[in-house]
């Protein structure tokens, strides 16, 4: 863990030395929010918009390596970029331009992580939102710490409004349906 906090440091510090907006997602996000598990990657969300990822994903692979054969061309094409770190951290990029995503790096704050080290994390509630619409078995289980650990501070009403139009995009109303049989029986 701690190697792989360093990794997020430095993606930070390159983000942060470009102005860029970002923030971290998913297993570095989940150890503030709800119930630590072994992450071997760093997420991120870097907002680049739609027909601009090039100033981001050139400057990207300078640093870092891609973890895959035309790791710009999939990025252009599946919106993440993915990469590894000199130590052999992956560092998966989603390049983000919807709505949701803008606001998820705008509501994220810092939290100070083993070591006295503040990096950007999204909230609760985005993170509940963007591993719901993933839909994954292991997302469904992180979801489920999450609403434990968080129990009683969470806005459902922020979830509900943001979640139901993902859900719809995907075309997975189940999605909304899984989530609140999650709430109910983890909540208390």
């Amino acid at each position: 863990m701690l190697e792989l906090i360093r990794v997020a440091v430095g993606l930070q510090d390159f983000c942060e030395a470009r102005d860029w907006r970002f923030c971290f997602i998913g297993g570095l996000a989940l150890q503030r929010w709800g119930e630590p598990r072994e992450t071997i990657d760093v997420d991120v969300t870097l907002l680049t918009g739609f027909g601009g990822e090039e100033p981001f994903i050139a400057p990207l692979l300078d640093r870092y390596a891609g973890r895959i054969d035309d790791a710009a061309g999939f990025a252009r094409t599946n919106r993440v970029l993915l990469l590894r770190s000199t130590s052999g951290v992956g560092i998966d990029v989603a390049l983000g331009g919807l709505p949701f995503e803008e606001l998820v790096v705008a509501r994220a704050t810092p939290f100070t992580f083993p070591g006295d080290v503040p990096l950007l994390t999204c909230s609760a509630e985005d993170l509940i939102v963007l591993k719901a619409f993933a839909a994954r078995g292991r997302d469904w289980v992180d979801v489920e710490g999450i609403i434990v650990r968080q129990a009683g501070a969470l806005d459902w009403a922020y979830i509900d409004e943001h979640l139901s139009p993902l859900a719809a995009l995907k075309e997975a109303p189940e999605i909304l349906t899984e989530l609140a049989k999650r709430r109910a029986e983890f909540e208390r």
